[in-house]
């Protein structure tokens, strides 16, 4: 079997990385090495949307910036010193470490003993996939016409769930970590109950329950 290429290395990964340069000339040795720091980073997480780094050469100073955009939130690092590869370290590292803070209040908040209350989260179910298990054969036509008759959807079950007092940047990094589509929550600003959903364009919106 024979070995992939760097290029295709990073196709597999789903996100972009873009590598530019200003007053220097970015070498396919540069421009693997950072991909390379990038790519040990991402154990940390699988939201990455982005990366963009930019090498910069004012005199003496390497500088390196990178960009990176995890669901919502855009993480920045940059580094300076007089070797380029030793600024891509450095501000890889910086990157990584943001990372692992993110996650840590994550999990912090995760494992606190909050004041919680418990809601009835009903579970809505379509009928459309058991009309189609029943019905594969039929006739596109009738079968529409039978999943027509089904009539609304109807509740199938239902679950408890605790509420957690969070911070609204802390209610974004939850939602955009574990990739949910809402979270209830109670905010620790207003101590207002709360709900952030996920919207059709992929933004986050914000419903105040309690006025």
């Amino acid at each position: 079997m024979s070995r992939k290429t760097k290029a295709e290395q990073f196709q597999d990964t789903g996100y972009n990385i873009t590598v530019t340069g200003r007053h220097v000339l970015v070498t396919d040795a540069m421009k693997d090495y950072a991909q390379e720091k990038i790519f040990k980073i991402e154990k940390f997480t699988n939201r990455i949307i982005d990366v963009n780094i930019r090498m910069d050469i004012q005199k003496l100073e390497h500088r390196v910036d990178i960009v990176m955009t995890v669901g919502h939130l855009k993480i920045k690092s940059s580094a300076s010193t007089t070797d380029m590869y030793v600024s891509i370290d450095q501000a890889a590292d910086k990157l990584e470490k943001q990372l692992i803070k993110y996650k840590k209040r994550l999990q912090e908040h995760a494992a606190k003993d909050v004041a919680s209350i418990e809601m009835q989260v009903s579970i809505i179910k379509n009928e459309d996939s058991q009309i189609r298990e029943i019905n594969d054969e039929i006739e596109s036509e009738n079968n529409r016409a039978l999943l027509d008759s089904y009539g609304p959807h109807r509740i199938v079950d239902k679950e408890t769930r605790p509420l957690k007092t969070l911070t609204t940047s802390e209610a974004v990094m939850k939602m955009d970590l574990s990739g949910d589509a809402f979270l209830i929550y109670r905010s620790e600003e207003e101590q207002k109950l709360k709900v952030i959903y996920r919207r059709k364009d992929g933004t986050l919106g914000i419903i105040e329950v309690e006025s």
